[in-house]
């Protein structure tokens, strides 16, 4: 339920707007998934958006996959009924570890005719073209590490692909704490990448495989060796979403179109317009919900 008075009933919306045109959602665990919001809300301007923020139980990086799916279950079924028709993770930790089940197990059940979408997979598919010696790196945090998400699609599409992953626990909390292009960001971000080059010196391109990880990127430039390509996922994103349109028109026709964007947390309202604005680069006002 919402904190304070609601804008409406989620449960009522969902029941009365079932195939009513609505907004395009973005869940992330935090903060993150803003960068992928500001390219999708560049290319798809006249659309409407939700994005939600479970700000209140990140990072998600270091938890279980049990916890993650049970986290993201229940962002997605809340903004089902907020009138979502499709809803894309945009956290990397969330798309590794849930959205299989969510996208197997649980859509025939809730409703079979809503979509949910994650960032892994188109990322994956860009590879391809991108890499030139074959050797592909990971930049993520520890969940994503783990699960193998990203060198398992990449080896789906492109087998002759070498993939070596680092795990940068620091760089979530470095953006979040406004010290990105601190003295602290150079000295984490430096040794990370030492790390991730000792593995496989002939690495010429970089997935940023976390949606905090784009703010980071003029720090990253300055420690990669001369000529690797930095991937950032936003516009892989919404590149990937137009294709998705393209193939299935009925799901773009459920999209409502008033160029309208809502913000929504699980923590205090006030604190998360606050720190949005390093991602938005503009104010926003935010709603608070509350499992």
């Amino acid at each position: 339920m919402f904190k304070g008075k609601p804008p409406f009933s989620l449960y009522q919306r969902y029941f009365q707007n079932m195939h009513q045109p609505g907004p395009i959602a973005v869940f992330d665990s935090g903060y993150g998934g803003l960068t992928i919001l500001n390219d999708l809300l560049s290319s798809f301007p006249e659309y409407d958006f939700t994005y939600l923020g479970d700000n209140a139980r990140s990072p998600y990086g270091g938890r279980s996959f049990d916890v993650v799916y049970r986290y993201t279950l229940q962002a997605v079924k809340s903004l089902f009924a907020m009138g979502s028709p499709l809803v894309i993770l945009a956290c990397n930790t969330a798309s590794a570890k849930a959205l299989r089940t969510i996208q197997q197990i649980d859509l025939p059940h809730i409703d079979a005719s809503r979509r949910v979408l994650g960032v892994i997979r188109p990322s994956a598919e860009k590879i391809g073209e991108l890499t030139q010696s074959g050797c592909v790196g990971v930049l993520g945090t520890t969940g994503t590490v783990l699960s193998e998400s990203y060198p398992l699609e990449i080896k789906k599409l492109f087998p002759h692909i070498r993939v070596e992953q680092e795990a940068c626990p620091m760089w979530v909390p470095l953006v979040e704490n406004n010290e990105h292009l601190s003295e602290g960001a150079h000295f984490f971000v430096k040794k990370n990448i030492e790390n991730l080059f000792k593995k496989a010196p002939e690495t010429d391109t970089i997935i940023l495989g976390c949606t905090h990880y784009p703010l980071l990127k003029p720090v990253i430039k300055k420690h990669v060796p001369a000529g690797v390509r930095i991937i950032s996922q936003g516009p892989i994103v919404a590149e990937s979403l137009k294709d998705y349109f393209a193939r299935h028109p009925e799901m773009e026709s459920r999209i409502s179109r008033n160029n309208r964007c809502l913000f929504y947390t699980t923590e205090h309202p006030n604190k998360f317009s606050q720190t949005a604005s390093i991602f938005m680069d503009r104010e926003i006002t935010a709603i608070r919900l509350e499992y």
